[in-house]
């Protein structure tokens, strides 16, 4: 595993190029093109090479992160006995709970294969809440929405394991 603290985000280019894709995002729902380019002016990129650590479980939060291409993989205490929770590909957002709910990431994150992020940054979010409060509170209603789905499912996931113990 490759840790590499202090990465160099770039400015977002191709702009119109990922348009289709910020259409997927369950973070972008429901904000009109006008809408996303203020979002997407606020963005930066940043690539990972395989095998290379996004953040580790118990930092703190910084930035939410979305993938363009490549895939990241979610691992329960990395240094210890790493447990695999799953993966993201393109379109997947990953680390905007953390950041919206002002806690440590509950998971380390690192790339598979080489991969692309889109950054939206905890302070470009916090313009947004300055400068476009609407925008703002579309992106904290669906991130809302988004963690709420997810704990559902974490919570069917739980009575199935529960369900299947108790017989």
């Amino acid at each position: 595993m490759i840790i590499n603290e202090y990465k160099a985000f770039e400015p977002l280019v191709a702009v119109d190029d990922l348009l289709p894709m910020l259409d997927q995002i369950s973070i972008f729902g429901g904000l009109t093109e006008p809408q996303l380019y203020k979002v997407l002016k606020r963005l930066k990129r940043v690539h990972y090479a395989r095998q290379e650590l996004i953040f580790r479980q118990g930092d703190q939060p910084s930035n939410i992160y979305i993938v363009i291409s490549g895939r990241v993989r979610l691992v329960f205490d990395i240094d210890k006995h790493p447990l695999s929770k799953g993966e993201f590909g393109p379109g997947a957002c990953f680390g905007e709970t953390a950041v919206i709910g002002i806690q440590s990431h509950s998971v380390s994150t690192l790339a598979v294969e080489p991969t692309e992020l889109m950054v939206l940054s905890k302070e470009a979010l916090m313009s947004l809440f300055e400068e476009e409060v609407e925008v703002f509170s579309r992106l904290i209603l669906n991130i809302a929405r988004e963690a709420s789905r997810r704990l559902h499912k974490t919570d069917e996931l739980l009575l199935h394991y529960i369900h299947d113990h108790d017989q």
